[in-house]
């Protein structure tokens, strides 16, 4: 079962180049850190603006470095069907553990056009998949209802849910069922989320902050939300910070900070502004991350 704390993964780069070696690092520091799965090529991962061959290799080269020690979900989606299909069937050829899939952006389909995209790549590949649903993203908000018929297909085990709505929990939990799988996608509510039923996050900040937020959500799926909420007070801010920017931007600063990879990031992104890194840099502090 997917749960605790999954790092959105880092794409790292060096003057433009994927930096494999770095990439490689970062996984078994995650292991180390606690985190309990990986997330690569998703929106953190900048799977926008990496070519189709980087995608596939950087999927496989943290397939490869995982090594079977924790599951390994990939980026897989797209808003062109066929396309998503290619993706995910190169995930499993590689090993990979599941597969995330965003609902289709620009498109904006209609929810039946969300089952029959789901669908499609359901009976193309033999992964596990994870929906995604972040409208604030793709402009189209899979309702509760349309993911309680997916989820009827044997292979559609959950949803990323970054619509910031907690009283969604519930309803997919009751549409859906008692073991459909519910990670936040948001670092901000993910205390709350897991309140009402969710089970982990598919984090940002997890990418600089691993075996804190391991700790967090193993304090929840523990049932101890005091102690879950003294380590999200802890890293509120830090939160925030990220986010302020675009939060892979945020996140590939703060990890610089620490010496973990270069915050180099491709366009149409750029790197922070000074008031930003300042917010970030006391986030870090505040977190205990940064002297």
């Amino acid at each position: 079962m997917l749960q605790g704390s999954l790092p959105a993964l880092v794409t790292p780069f060096t003057n433009g180049a994927l930096d494999l070696d770095t990439l490689k690092k970062l996984v078994e520091w995650h292991i180390a850190e606690g985190s309990n799965g990986l997330v690569p090529v998703g929106t953190t991962g900048e799977s926008p603006t990496l070519t189709h061959a980087e995608h596939e290799t950087v999927v496989a080269e943290v397939v490869k470095a995982a090594a079977g020690r924790i599951p390994v979900v990939a980026g897989a989606g797209s808003n062109n069907t066929v396309e998503s299909i290619r993706l995910a069937k190169h995930a499993e050829s590689v090993g990979a553990d599941a597969v995330l899939v965003v609902t289709p952006y620009y498109n904006k389909p209609t929810q039946a056009g969300l089952i029959a995209h789901f669908t499609a790549i359901h009976d193309a590949c033999g992964l596990p998949i994870i929906i995604y649903n972040i409208p604030g993203r793709s402009v189209v908000d899979m309702t509760p209802e349309t993911m309680a018929e997916l989820a009827k297909l044997p292979r559609i085990i959950g949803v990323k849910d970054a619509t910031g709505d907690l009283a969604r929990v519930c309803d997919q939990r009751m549409l859906c069922g008692p073991d459909f799988i519910q990670l936040s996608g948001e670092d901000a509510t993910a205390h709350g989320f897991n309140a009402q039923g969710g089970v982990g996050c598919i984090s940002v900040t997890a990418n600089v902050a691993p075996k804190l937020l391991s700790q967090m959500q193993a304090h929840c799926l523990a049932g101890d939300y005091a102690a879950a909420l003294a380590i999200q007070d802890k890293l509120m801010p830090l939160h925030k910070a990220i986010f302020t920017e675009p939060g892979l931007v945020g996140v590939k600063y703060a990890m610089s900070q620490l010496g973990l990879c270069s915050a180099e990031v491709r366009l149409p992104l750029i790197p922070l502004t000074e008031d930003t890194k300042a917010l970030v840099n006391a986030g870090l502090r505040h977190a205990g991350l940064l002297a």
